[in-house]
């Protein structure tokens, strides 16, 4: 992050071509269309503006796997690009359990009710591609977001999600630092069977390599983000069976990473915390020093501009040039240096992002 400054002085030129609405966004083939005219020719020249022409008939449902603190940025963002883009409508909903064949039937509903265009949390990364296929099937736009499918391959038109492997390695990079380059880490992580969460492991394994034998990992505990009296039981049974042998713990699920900020502020444990995501309670633990610093996503992204990309797509304006892509939408290590002004890197993210599909990842007519 010390390249943070230059990164967003760099995206505010950016600024001058993107406006915050998302949908003012033109191709690099583009010689001048303006907002109000709409695409001439079938998507597919790649010389039209990927500014949408009109998005009335596109209604969007964001569709989280389950109810999880990630989320809740998607229903404002939805909502205003909705607003913003003049979209026949925008839904935020999800089911109460984490269960495949339970986000199958709510698709469905959604579909009958005539939603046209869906951005999805798969609840199982190694099924989703059929769901993904059955809603293509019926014509619908499809995205993946903020998890793609197992294996690399992406049945959906795209998917935005973070580079949950390169996210946890700058996780655990910035744990040794904090921990003075050696001694003994511990990871704090999801679901085990979650494909998301062994590139996450993959990801720490690297950090700890790279430290050539002075950092060791003492283990990875993974299960541990259902809810948060899980995690804080985690945390408390490591801290006392284990706390005396550990000199840093890097998290990369939400109920875990709370919970051990929460764990090291009230024991007063000397272990360097490296935590996920900009809940209160993490950006607090920063500004006091119980926690070292934090990794963002960009849920607000991912909604914009998955709500954005899906109407283009949806309207036949624009195409994707390639089909299935996978795209990073960003993650940003947080520390005491920048916790004031951290969503600027985010913000300018997201602007990029946009400048990326309209100029490389869309081809409109």
């Amino acid at each position: 992050m010390t390249r943070r400054r230059t990164a967003v002085a760099a995206a505010a030129t950016l600024l001058a071509l993107v406006s915050a609405s998302a949908c003012t966004v033109k191709s690099s083939g583009d010689t001048g269309a303006t907002g109000d005219t709409p695409a001439t020719s079938a998507a597919g020249t790649g010389t039209g503006t990927a500014e949408l022409a009109d998005g009335s008939g596109t209604k969007v449902a964001l569709v989280p796997g389950g109810a999880h603190p990630y989320f809740q940025p998607w229903k404002q963002a939805g909502a205003d690009a909705g607003k913003a883009l003049k979209l026949g409508d925008v839904t935020f909903d999800e089911t109460a359990e984490w269960d495949q064949q339970k986000q199958n039937n709510l698709l469905s509903t959604l579909a009958a009710r005539g939603y046209n265009a869906f951005g999805v949390f798969g609840v199982s990364p190694t099924d989703i591609n059929t769901t993904f296929a059955d809603l293509k099937s019926q014509g619908f736009a499809v995205a993946s977001l903020a998890s793609c499918p197992a294996n690399g391959k992406n049945a959906a038109d795209f998917c935005l999600s973070t580079d949950v492997e390169l996210a946890a390695y700058k996780a655990a990079k910035a744990t040794i630092e904090a921990m003075g380059g050696k001694g003994t880490l511990v990871h704090l992580t999801g679901n085990n069977v979650d494909a998301n969460t062994q590139l996450r492991i993959k990801g720490v394994q690297k950090a700890v390599e790279e430290s050539g034998g002075k950092v060791s990992l003492l283990q990875n505990i993974t299960d541990i983000d259902k809810d948060l009296q899980t995690a804080q039981k985690a945390v408390s049974d490591l801290l006392a069976t284990k706390g005396s042998q550990i000199q840093g713990i890097v998290t990369t699920a939400y109920n875990p990473a709370v919970a051990a900020a929460e764990a090291v502020q009230e024991t007063g444990s000397k272990a360097k915390v490296v935590a996920i995501d900009d809940d209160a309670k993490i950006l607090s633990s920063i500004k006091n020093g119980s926690v070292s610093a934090t990794v963002v996503q960009n849920p607000v992204g991912q909604a914009e501009i998955g709500a954005w990309a899906l109407a283009l797509l949806q309207s036949k304006q624009c195409a994707m040039k390639q089909p299935g892509l996978i795209v990073d939408s960003g993650s940003f290590v947080v520390t005491r240096q920048n916790v004031a002004d951290y969503d600027d890197a985010r913000k300018a993210k997201t602007v990029e992002l946009k400048k990326k599909f309209a100029d490389e990842y869309l081809s409109c007519g």
